[in-house]
C-alpha cells in the first residue's frame, strides 16, 4: 500500500472508531455481525448495501484489511440487520466482482463515501439463509 493510502486508511480508520458506535446504535441502519477472529465475540459493523432477492451485497471500502473482512475469511457465517430486522447468512468475498459497477447499483450515498475514501475495495456477497 502506498504512503498516500496507508494515511488515507489511518485517518479513516480513526474516524470510524469514534462514528460506528453511534451508527450501531441507529435502529434502521444497516448492520454485518461478524464473529472476532482472536474473541470469538460478535463484531458489528455499519455498512452500506443492498438487498437483492435471498442476497446482501456491499463494498468495503478498504478491502482486505477491513477488520469484517478479515473476520469472514476466519468464519463466513455470519448477520445481517436490514430495516430493523437480522438475517444470518454466509458471506463470499468476491474479489473478481467490479466494486466500480457493482456500487452503481449500491445506495448512492454509501457508494459515494466508498469511492472517496476507499483503497482496495472489496465486493461482499452474502447469501441469506431461508
Amino acid at each position: 500500500m502506498s504512503s498516500n493510502a496507508e494515511r488515507k486508511y489511518r485517518a479513516v480508520a480513526a474516524i470510524q472508531r469514534r462514528l460506528n458506535p453511534v451508527m450501531r446504535r441507529l435502529p434502521l441502519q444497516t448492520l454485518l455481525e461478524t464473529t472476532g477472529r482472536t474473541s470469538k465475540m460478535p463484531r458489528r459493523t455499519p455498512v452500506g448495501g443492498k438487498r437483492v432477492g435471498d442476497s446482501f451485497w456491499l463494498v468495503s471500502e478498504f478491502g482486505e484489511r477491513s477488520q469484517y473482512v478479515r473476520n469472514i475469511k476466519a468464519d463466513s457465517r455470519v448477520r445481517v440487520r436490514i430495516r430493523g430486522r437480522w438475517h444470518t447468512g454466509t458471506a463470499h468475498l468476491m474479489p473478481e466482482d467490479d466494486t466500480a459497477v457493482r456500487l452503481r447499483g449500491l445506495p448512492l450515498m454509501n457508494s459515494a463515501a466508498v469511492r472517496t475514501i476507499g483503497v482496495g475495495q472489496l465486493t461482499v456477497r452474502v447469501d441469506l439463509d431461508g
